[in-house]
C-alpha cells in the first residue's frame, strides 16, 4: 500500500509521514527528494515553481510509484500535490494507493513556518501555495491543530490500519 500524504508546505507532510510510516511499519520518502537541483535553487529564493518545472519531479515520482506498487512495498510518501492534475499523475492504483490531506488555515501554518529554520522552502511562498492548492474531493481529511500523535492515531483509525 502506498500512502500519499498531501498538503501545503508547512503542513507538518515530513513529521506526519514520518510517525506514521514509523507506526505502520512502512518505509518513508519525501517527495522532496525527486525534485531536481533548479527546483530546489528557486524555491530557496523563494521563486514559485511552474507547472513546467514541477513536470520532471511529477514523473520522477510516477516512475517510482509504478516500481513500489509491481514490488508491492508500502510506503508512506509525502507530497504537496497542490493540484489536482498532479495527484492524477502520481495516482496509479486505486485499490493499493490513500490520500491523506494535512488541512490547515494559512495563519496556522505562517507561524509553524516562520518558527522553522531547516528547509529550503520559506514562508514568502506560502500564499503561492494557498493559492495553488486545489483541495481534494476524496480521500481522508486532517485537521493540522491537533498533535501529531492525535494525526496520526486519526490517519490510522480513518484508514483502519
Amino acid at each position: 500500500m502506498i500512502i500519499l500524504v498531501m498538503g501545503v508546505s508547512g503542513s507538518g507532510k515530513t513529521t506526519i509521514g514520518e510517525k506514521l510510516a514509523e507506526s505502520l511499519n512502512f518505509q518513508f520518502r519525501d517527495a522532496d527528494e525527486f525534485h531536481p537541483d533548479e527546483n530546489i535553487k528557486k524555491m530557496a529564493n523563494n521563486i514559485p515553481l511552474t507547472d513546467e518545472d514541477r513536470q520532471p519531479w511529477l514523473e520522477r515520482m510516477q516512475t517510482t510509484i509504478d516500481q513500489w506498487l509491481q514490488d508491492n512495498q508500502n510506503v508512506v510518501l509525502t507530497c504537496s500535490a497542490l493540484k489536482e492534475k498532479y495527484r492524477q499523475i502520481l495516482w496509479r492504483d486505486t485499490e493499493k494507493m490513500e490520500l491523506v490531506y494535512l488541512k490547515g488555515s494559512f495563519e496556522l501554518i505562517k507561524d509553524r513556518m516562520i518558527k522553522r529554520h531547516d528547509h529550503f522552502m520559506k514562508a514568502d511562498l506560502l500564499r503561492s501555495q494557498f493559492e495553488d492548492l486545489e483541495e481534494p474531493t476524496g480521500g481522508i481529511w486532517v485537521d493540522i491543530s491537533q498533535t501529531p500523535s492525535e494525526i496520526v492515531q486519526e490517519i490510522k483509525q480513518k484508514l483502519m490500519l
